[in-house]
């Protein structure tokens, strides 16, 4: 049997669930999502520093301190990614129109000095599809010799090669914190962060791939608000998530050459997902009664990713070993919020966010690169302790021309190789609405 044709399954799983860690990002680095309230979309997501909104706690649950009684606000976010590339001519991407994500938030006043809360959201997620023949050199399949028997081959059709279709992940987390506030000046805050990874897909035309898991994480988080200065900082650890599912060959001769059956074949299958850690540091400025303005640094430590194990569920024996290679990531955003009367704001947002991504193992699942995010919203008192919030940001993706001198093969990671050059470009629409109600 052709041994490079036996290598070709696990090639395929490790390009998926290896892919677990890079989408068509929509607003931040990677895989991450940071859109967590309808005030963070409208100020593109400075809000670490913020003592005054409430949909500052998704960002750093201190904020909790500086605010009575108990509130809680529902919402959701509604992202419409583009993303297209030019190989032999442009293909367009065609994922779902528009995604869904939850944005929850809820706290309690229990003491003078002690808060509780939480947050529901989606920090990690994509979904993205290339039709087939998007890369010419993974499309189609040619006559090759295999062997048989000793001195005897067969002409065999085979795949030029594994052209990557759907990706799809989503992560949900809830995170329970809890405030407490030292002094008029200064807030602490502790949390959790429980991750649910649900309905996870990584599609090629050699397999489809199925996972689900959960994982834990934890965060610490401070704010200082004194004169019309106010300094917040919020960390996030990293997590590792256990995601358990299965890979299916759907290709026929892939499957009889490795099962001795035609497709599809059903293998189990299992890897630990690791999250990165996020770093946030925020100042904040009043200028006046009405204006107030925010400028943050955010760093996410994509350097979690070099290695990635692939293990059969049952066995436990490694299936394959995938490489990543992403590299830490930094982003600067700046948030400006106006009161133009009593119980109503306009805010307006900018951020320029870094990739991770490097050329040596650049994917076409993310076609990630540097981009610039610009944002608007509004706030308004409805009365009666009730509150509406709404927030757009347009996110625009710096095009990028990658060539890759290494060679494609089949049984062979696609990712960092000639099979996916071109030119890819992107940009993505992301609206947010949330309804409040302080009590």
């Amino acid at each position: 049997m052709n041994k490079r044709l036996c290598l070709s399954v696990r090639a395929a799983l490790a390009g998926g669930l290896g892919l677990l860690l890079m989408h068509e990002g929509t607003s931040a680095s990677a895989f991450s999502v940071p859109e967590a309230s309808a005030a963070g979309i409208g100020l593109s997501n400075a809000l670490v520093a913020n003592p005054d909104e409430r949909g500052s706690f998704a960002y750093n649950p201190a904020a909790m301190g500086f605010h009575k009684g108990s509130s809680v606000a529902l919402g959701a976010a509604f992202i419409n990614p583009n993303f297209s590339v030019t190989t032999d001519r442009k293909h367009d991407g065609d994922g779902t129109d528009w995604i869904t994500a939850p944005m929850i938030q809820g706290m309690a006043e229990v003491h003078e000095q002690w808060r509780i809360g939480f947050s529901v959201g989606a920090p990690f997620g994509l979904e993205t599809k290339w039709l087939e023949g998007t890369f010419p050199r993974l499309t189609g399949s040619r006559t090759v010799p295999v062997s048989v028997a000793p001195g005897v081959s067969l002409p065999v059709e085979v795949p030029n090669g594994d052209h990557l279709t759907l990706s799809k992940v989503e992560i949900v987390s809830l995170v329970p914190s809890v405030a407490y506030k030292v002094s008029e000046n200064l807030s602490l805050a502790a949390g959790l962060d429980y991750y649910n990874a649900r309905d996870t897909r990584l599609d090629s035309m050699l397999s489809e791939l199925k996972g689900s898991g959960t994982g834990w994480g934890w965060n610490l988080s401070a704010l200082y608000a004194g004169g019309p200065w106010s300094v917040g900082v919020a960390y996030r650890s990293s997590a590792t998530l256990d995601i358990a599912g299965t890979v299916t060959v759907i290709n026929d001769t892939i499957a009889l050459l490795n099962y001795g059956r035609t497709a599809p074949v059903v293998a189990p299958a299992e890897v630990d997902l690791d999250l990165p850690w996020r770093f946030q540091i925020g100042a904040r400025y009043e200028v006046n009664a009405d204006l107030a303005v925010e400028f943050d640094w955010s760093r996410t430590g994509w350097n979690k990713f070099d290695t990635l194990e692939i293990k059969n569920a049952i066995t436990g024996d490694l299936l394959s070993k995938n490489t990543n290679k992403l590299d830490d990531s930094n982003a600067y955003r700046l948030g400006v919020s106006y009161n133009i009367r009593q119980g109503t704001q306009l805010r307006f947002g900018y951020t320029y966010d870094e990739t991770g991504q490097g050329d040596d193992h650049f994917s076409a699942r993310i076609a990630d690169n540097n981009r610039h995010l610009f944002s608007i919203g509004a706030a308004h008192e409805l009365g009666q302790g009730w509150a509406i919030e709404g927030g757009y940001m347009y996110v625009n993706f710096e095009d990028r021309d990658y060539s890759s001198a290494k060679s494609y093969r089949l049984g062979e990671e696609v990712n960092g190789t000639d099979a996916i050059n071109g030119e890819y470009s992107a940009h993505a629409h992301i609206l947010g609405i949330e309804v409040r109600k302080t009590f």
